[in-house]
């Protein structure tokens, strides 16, 4: 028997290759966010007023709680802590022309 290998944890669990793409960036931007409040040593609170949206949303986020961040909000608020996303789209891997 043979194991599918699968380059993100999002390609196994997602239901189609356009949602775990989805996943992946909102995924990076949470991680980049969380880093970030973390490496500036902000509270919650202050977290909040920086990014822009309420104290229980910065706890959801810090918890992980990516279903409940969509990519517009995610973006708005990597813009909101003065950091900057750059994007680089390519082929998937099982999609390129041989």
């Amino acid at each position: 028997m043979s194991k599918k290998r699968f380059a993100s944890v999002w390609d196994a669990i997602e239901e189609t290759p356009a949602q775990a793409e989805n996943m992946k960036l909102r995924s990076a931007l949470i991680i980049a966010l969380k880093d970030h409040i973390a490496r500036t040593g902000l509270s919650q609170s202050e977290a909040a007023k920086l990014l822009g949206v309420t104290q229980p949303r910065i706890s959801d986020l810090m918890r992980g709680k990516i279903q409940l961040f969509g990519l517009d909000t995610l973006v708005n608020m990597i813009g909101a802590a003065g950091l900057h996303v750059e994007m680089r789209i390519s082929d998937a891997p099982d999609q390129k022309a041989t």
